[in-house]
């Protein structure tokens, strides 16, 4: 699983990228890509999230920081 951060300097929103190399919205799962969510309970309920099923984030929006302070 690719966690990351997309979106406007400030304004950056959770996502997964997905096995075709598509950027995938996590918000409805998490706030953000945080400390807390690189848990060990919190990756486990993460993974457990069908990827396929999430919303795909249209165009080519700016990568952020991988986690957020």
């Amino acid at each position: 699983m690719k966690l990351l951060r997309y979106g406007e300097l400030g304004k950056e929103r959770p996502g997964v990228l997905d096995k075709d190399g598509k950027i995938r919205d996590l918000s409805g799962h998490v706030e953000d890509i945080s400390g807390s969510v690189l848990g060990t309970n919190s990756i486990n309920k993460l993974k457990e999230i069908n990827v396929e099923n999430l919303p795909t984030v249209d165009g080519t929006p700016r990568l952020g920081t991988c986690v957020s302070g």
